[in-house]
């Protein structure tokens, strides 16, 4: 009767400790991945957990600590992250660390001179055993019990064959070799001699030789040529003496060059510039005109005397309802230069039949037409909410001055719905800056420009041209890419801070 409650008072203290190990467990885990920026974050959150949930002084904060770091880990580290490569090379090219990359080489094999062996493998339980056997017969060498769960790299050593043989009658079949053959070409078989065997064909194992081997400081010698290669750590390569490159390259530290290179560098100044050009004026646009049909349908869906004002209402907010993805793949295929509706009809009223997707001026109006359609539903309601909340007396003193109704929206309903609006406004004109959604589906940024060396569109914004540069381009220039996505983020920081200050000042002036 008495143990119980000393039983529930070690309860919390050991739950705590096990999820403490477990915590340290992950953060070992994640820094041998070589994930040290991840492995510290992780590492200072669980520390601040316990300090959290340990500490009676700080007892309020145990109800906000969740947010906080999930807002830390989802949103300040990929933040962190994202400027961290920015500084560096990383692309396609060069995705290894140093110490992977010189490895990599040490790890390359050839096939040497010297006797290879037919190669049978047996079942043995849920594991299995490989039997090398060479050209006359007269040479036969059996493996230990092999896992082959994984393929990864591992090296066995193989003992001359017992005279009873394995007492293994049946091998594997010949789909099981296949199967099993990312596993098998990781295998490295060392005979009694020393001789290393790797996997040379499906039946067969013969003698490779490691083809580098280090030189002296951080040199690697190939051992057949003996060419010397050397690490260069400002392009991030291994070099032949000729200065040629030999992949695969590795990641190093370049400062301030992807920014430099984004502001001064004409093949991607031109095409940048022109691309921050459209995607402010689209953003804009968008606002402007989403904005505009909005605030238009919510005076005349206002005016009391409309019949049916509920079932317009519903018909109107529609758009909003639909996902944008759906309607935006909708649009795509009205807009369809041979077989859309909306060229049908153009071509059958007016003989015309515009090409939406290659033309470059009639692919943005296509877009601020599509997105406008998705964005006015909102701000109608939006606008509506704002046009009750208006004092009916002002409406009824602008009537005895004799005001028509075009006076009563540019002088009562206007300035006062817009006030309120502009945080909204400014808030979706962030959101249209990054709009990629609409932009990939849509155009994908087509049609190209035809002046620059790098993949660039008519219609692409930031977001979709940096999307393009960091995975659709050959080189697949991450660095670069993440340098782009940092100017645009200090963008839209620099907008929601407008934004914040726009909804202060509001507040103070409603008071």
């Amino acid at each position: 009767m008495n143990s119980t409650p000393g039983l529930r008072r070690w309860i919390g203290p050991a739950a705590g400790a096990a999820l403490a190990l477990l915590a340290l467990y992950l953060v070992t885990a994640v820094y041998a991945a070589g994930e040290f920026l991840l492995a510290g974050t992780i590492l200072v959150i669980v520390g601040l957990a316990a300090w959290v949930y340990t500490s009676q002084r700080l007892y309020a904060y145990r109800y906000l600590f969740p947010g906080i770091a999930a807002v830390v880990i989802f949103v300040v580290f990929p933040i962190l992250y994202t400027v961290a490569i920015s500084f560096s090379n990383y692309s396609s090219r060069n995705l290894l660390t140093y110490e992977r990359a010189r490895q990599y080489f040490l790890d390359e094999t050839y096939q040497s001179e010297g006797e290879s062996y037919q190669f049978t493998l047996y079942g043995d339980g849920r594991e299995y055993r490989a039997r090398l056997e060479n050209e006359d017969g007269q040479k036969a060498f059996v493996t230990p019990a092999l896992a082959l769960s994984r393929a990864e790299p591992l090296r066995v050593e193989a003992q001359p064959e017992p005279a009873g043989g394995l007492g293994i009658v049946n091998p594997v079949e010949l789909k099981e070799v296949i199967r099993l053959q990312p596993q098998l070409r990781a295998l490295t078989i060392a005979l009694p001699d020393g001789t290393e065997l790797r996997m040379t064909g499906l039946r067969r194992f013969g003698p490779v030789a490691h083809l580098y081997r280090e030189g002296e400081g951080q040199t690697l010698v190939n051992q057949q040529t003996g060419e010397v290669l050397r690490p260069n750590f400002d392009t991030g390569f291994f070099e032949r003496p000729s200065k040629e490159a030999v992949p695969p390259g590795f990641q190093v530290r370049i400062g301030w060059d992807h920014y430099l290179r984004v502001f001064t560098d004409e093949a991607f100044r031109q095409p940048f510039l022109r691309i921050f050009g459209w995607t402010v004026t689209f953003a804009a646009l968008t606002v402007f005109f989403a904005a505009s049909l909005g605030m238009l349908l919510a005076v005349l869906l206002s005016w009391e005397a409309l019949r049916f004002r509920g079932l317009y209402q519903t018909l109107l907010f529609l758009p909003y309802a639909v996902p944008g993805f759906i309607s935006i793949l909708v649009f795509k295929g009205l807009f369809n230069n041979n077989f859309g509706e909306i060229n049908l009809i153009l071509d059958a009223l007016f003989g015309i039949k515009p090409a939406w997707f290659s033309d470059p001026f009639l692919a943005k109006v296509m877009i601020l037409i599509v997105n406008t359609w998705l964005g006015y539903p909102y701000m109608m309601v939006v606008c509506m909410g704002l046009i009750k909340a208006i004092p009916a007396d002002l409406y009824e003193a602008s009537a005895v001055a004799g005001a028509g109704p075009l006076t009563n929206f540019f002088r009562i309903t206007m300035p006062l719905v817009l006030k309120p609006l502009t945080p909204l406004l400014i808030a979706a004109f962030a959101f249209n800056f990054n709009n990629f959604v609409l932009i990939n589906l849509l155009t994908n940024g087509r049609p190209d420009f035809l002046d620059t060396k790098i993949p660039a569109g008519t219609t692409d914004i930031l977001v979709s041209y940096t999307y393009r540069i960091a995975f659709e381009d050959s080189g697949q220039n991450f660095g670069l890419a993440a340098a782009i996505s940092t100017v645009i983020f200090a963008m839209v920081a620099l907008l929601s801070w407008i934004n914040l200050r726009a909804t202060r000042i509001t507040k103070e002036e409603g008071r």
